[in-house]
């Protein structure tokens, strides 16, 4: 089973495919990211699901790399015998997904293993496989995934093996495509021309940006190519990782499935593709956010599928034993029917960030925001579950109230900016009760805590300059920083909260949580401690595999990563504290980060 920074990934835009560092693809949903898993090994044993293409001797592999700014990944094995190369790549989708991956002999003579097994349905569907006009397919039910290749192939032990030996200049392509089961044989695909399109493809499209990050652009360069992979392009949105139940505690329960797309990442989503000058993934990202919350207020969830599905039923699949024995596997997410009143102030904050950025000045769905404020407004008083999605009894949690002030804050700065209709008046007195509501009920000690009348903090607290509430050179900012630093972190890098302190009821810890740490380098870098800011994130980027992906959460006992993989969250944070760090400016929430664009106060 791979460690979970072994894990490159390659994708099409609407799913992606997770290849370790043995050059086996582990984990693959078929045809969308939150479709059942084809190939399932990385949460159960081989037989679960996996293709490997790999030397007979080989292991781990030499090195690895992407090929220059793209998804491309380049596996490379150099052996006694001779250096080999495997080329792995999903094309921009057509009509269907494919993989393709190509064995190149480099040197010398090698001999090479493949084997495919498929196992539809998350491990549990073992498919018929036949040939069919020079091609294998694998069918059962509504799924068939057809593999072409010139290579020899032999049936053995529910598995499809191949193997052949590679010389200096060989180039031995497969491809695998997945069609509905009712439907005929799939076209061929060319690889060596699939591999020339995906390659100038992304090319184009990080040309199509600007490099940012200063000394770090290469960080952020690869953090926003690992989030337009995690993008649903039909649809626009984004989901939180490619994975479900990678664990925040190795062995233990805390187990999640985030294929999904959550509105609390909006912000964050707009301000780090904004950045870079990718507008138009902005744009599409904001029709995704305006889509999923259209409807009845009463009815907003904090998270939906890419195409905006509700109904998201939270499973346990008890067949597969988890990634290092961590159960259950659970697929679905329960919390998506929480009640986390933190969402609608991160809608409304995203809204006005795209006005601000020219992305819709004439709001033609002010209405549908004015409603959700009417709601808000009857329920900004009610305990909730928070930022964390925390499965204990509901609480008054600072963080929500700072963002309901937010929502407030936002329509009132709508109305008056850009000549929106609605009772501004109204909407700042109630925007001022919450603030001083959270001053009069949410300290501990001259600084934030986690909840009304609790001494807990809370690593959310450290958005409380970023989203305006207060400035970030405020007594009560900077006592909250240096308590955080203090309390809430472990080897220098900050955890969500004390797990003593979640009401969860799920035994044992967890890692430290990499977005939050990001969340304290743009804490520190706001209060002036500009190197100690400038230190952090660049720990922060050892945290990152060879080929600069992050995932949820970091192990500092184990050095190792936890958690699903790669995380949106925590390379959104990455892309925003580099381009701060960078251009020496404090951004907030609701302004387009960077220097050439408006808003930010640029720091001393």
């Amino acid at each position: 089973m791979p460690s979970i920074e072994d894990l490159a990934v390659v994708g099409d835009l609407q799913t992606a495919a997770l290849v370790d560092a043995e050059g086996a693809v582990d984990w693959l949903c078929l045809p969308r990211f939150d479709s059942p898993a084809c190939f399932a090994a990385l949460l159960d044993t081989p037989d679960a699901g996996r293709w490997s293409l790999a030397p007979v001797d080989g292991g781990r592999c030499t090195s690895r790399r992407y090929l220059g700014d793209t998804l491309v990944l380049e596996t490379e094995w150099a052996l006694a015998g001779g250096t080999v190369r495997v080329v792995d790549l999903m094309p921009l989708r057509g009509r269907y997904p494919d993989v393709v991956r190509i064995v190149e002999g480099v040197s010398g003579e090698v001999a090479m293993r493949g084997e495919l097994t498929v196992r539809f349905d998350y491990g549990r569907v073992v498919p018929w496989v036949r040939r069919r006009g020079g091609r294998l397919q694998a069918l059962a039910g509504p799924d068939a995934l057809w593999l072409s290749t010139a290579a020899p192939l032999e049936g053995r032990d529910r598995s499809t093996v191949s193997e052949f030996t590679v010389r200096a200049g060989d180039r031995v392509p497969f491809v695998l495509t997945w069609t509905p089961g009712h439907d005929d044989a799939p076209p061929e695909v060319d690889a060596e021309r699939a591999l020339a399109e995906t390659l100038a493809g992304w090319q184009e499209w990080v040309d199509g940006g600007e490099r940012v990050g200063g000394r770090w652009a290469d960080a952020v360069t690869r953090s926003l190519i690992t989030l337009r992979a995690l993008t649903h392009a039909p649809t626009g949105g984004i989901v939180a990782a490619a994975t479900t139940s990678l664990p925040e505690q190795p062995g233990g329960p805390r187990n999640w499935d985030y294929r999904y797309s959550w509105l609390r990442d909006s912000t964050y989503t707009l301000q780090a593709l904004l950045a870079a000058g990718h507008t138009d993934e902005a744009a599409a990202w904001r029709r995704w956010l305006l889509r999923a919350v259209a409807g009845d207020p009463a009815d907003l969830q904090i998270m939906y599928a890419v195409d905006g599905t509700r109904r998201l039923p939270e499973l346990e699949l008890d067949w597969l034993a988890g990634w290092e024995g961590s159960t259950p596997v659970r697929t679905g997410n329960g919390a998506a029917g929480q009640l986390q009143l933190d969402v609608v102030g991160e809608v409304l904050d995203a809204l006005h960030l795209a006005r601000a950025a020219g992305l819709g000045a004439h709001d033609d769905a002010w209405d549908l925001q004015c409603a959700m404020l009417d709601h808000l407004e009857g329920q900004w008083r009610r305990p909730d579950a928070g930022l964390w999605e925390q499965r204990g009894e509901p609480r008054h949690f600072v963080h929500s109230k700072v963002m309901a002030w937010v929502a407030f804050d936002r329509m009132v700065r709508g109305a008056r900016e850009h000549g929106l209709p609605g009772p501004v008046e109204h909407w700042e007195r109630v925007r001022d009760t919450i603030h001083a509501e959270v001053m009069e009920k949410g300290l501990h000690e001259g600084r934030l805590a986690q909840s009304y009348g609790s001494a807990e903090l809370d690593a959310a607290l450290l958005l409380v300059p970023r989203v305006g509430f207060l400035p970030p050179d405020h007594p009560v900012v900077v006592a909250t920083v240096e308590a955080v630093e203090r309390e809430l972190t472990r080897d220098g890098l900050v955890l969500r909260y004390r797990p003593e302190s979640s009401g969860d009821g799920l035994p044992g810890a967890e890692g430290v949580f990499l977005a939050c740490s990001f969340w304290l380098v743009d804490a520190l870098h706001g209060v002036g401690r500009r190197d100690d800011a400038v230190a952090l994130f660049e720990r922060l980027l050892g945290c990152a595999s060879d080929l600069g992906l992050l995932s949820e959460e970091w192990d500092t006992d184990g050095h190792r990563q936890l958690g699903n993989t790669p995380q949106a969250f925590s390379h959104f944070g990455l892309v925003v504290s580099a381009v701060q760090l960078a251009e020496g400016r404090h951004d907030r929430s609701d302004a387009p980060v960077g220097a050439a664009r408006a808003g930010g106060a640029r720091l001393p």
